[in-house]
């Protein structure tokens, strides 16, 4: 299974449009930082997890030319907002699978009406499937996937484990329930705002509390604002099985 961290910020990215802050004007690539998402890749398959405001750059950065769906944590912006640019991948593949939340489709179903209408579409306008997501097992391609729920303050949102690979963004409340689906990680990535505490995300300190608990073999840090601070400095601060992701890196599992 090849991971692809397509990005790692947070929802403005950076560097922040305007931002003088020292990490906005970094010339270091590690400390630019497209919204987050990920390629999942086993087998003949190839699944994308959110697809936010930078989905097109992204695709392009990461030269996919085929995804099998693309799978959503939650309804926000900067995890949905690149819905439209599936279009290329309609164009060849035809209708694209969805999977989600009924909540999430009824906020996409709103944004991108023209999407999923089914009267009078227009054309070069994009199909889907839906597949919604419960709190229990689904399969994507030949793999069974788990949804680990959370909330994002008060928001319901899903992370998911991909064999021995777990995936969990805009974390700020896992219950113990959920944790036991977490056992016997190879790697598991999750979200670190910043140093501060924040109402909706875990910060640096509640991400690394969280990985303790979990006690993945590796874990990779996402979801990066610039007030963690550069990307080299961050790093040398972290545990020895603790990375800062960046994007476009790429890990095997």
């Amino acid at each position: 299974m090849k991971i692809t961290f397509l990005g790692t910020g947070t929802s403005q990215g950076i560097p922040i449009i305007g931002s003088t802050h020292p990490v906005c004007l970094s010339d270091n690539p590690k400390d630019k930082r497209l919204r987050v998402s990920v390629l999942v890749e086993w087998d003949d398959y190839c699944y994308v997890v959110d697809c936010g405001p930078d989905f097109r750059q992204q695709m392009l950065n990461a030269k996919v030319s085929k995804i099998d769906g693309v799978v959503f944590t939650h309804e926000h912006a900067d995890h949905t907002m690149g819905l439209d640019d599936i279009r290329p991948f309609f164009f060849r593949q035809g209708d694209i699978d969805l999977y989600a939340h009924k909540r999430v489709f009824k906020a996409l179903e709103k944004r991108f009406d023209y999407i999923f209408t089914t009267k009078a579409k227009y054309p070069g306008v994009p199909s889907v499937v839906k597949h919604e997501i419960k709190n229990k097992p689904f399969t994507l391609g030949n793999l069974e996937v788990i949804p680990i729920d959370g909330l994002h303050y008060k928001l319901q949102v899903f992370g998911f484990r991909f064999k021995d690979f777990a995936y969990l963004t805009d974390m700020k409340t896992v219950p113990d329930v959920e944790l036991k689906k977490l056992k016997n990680l190879e790697v598991l990535v999750v979200n670190a705002l910043r140093e501060e505490p924040h109402i909706s995300h875990f910060n640096l300190v509640e991400a690394l509390e969280f990985i303790e608990k979990v006690n993945p073999k590796k874990a990779y840090l996402t979801h990066i604002s610039h007030h963690l601070g550069f990307h080299d400095d961050v790093q040398q601060k972290l545990p020895e099985n603790v990375f800062l992701a960046y994007d476009s890196l790429q890990i095997t599992i």
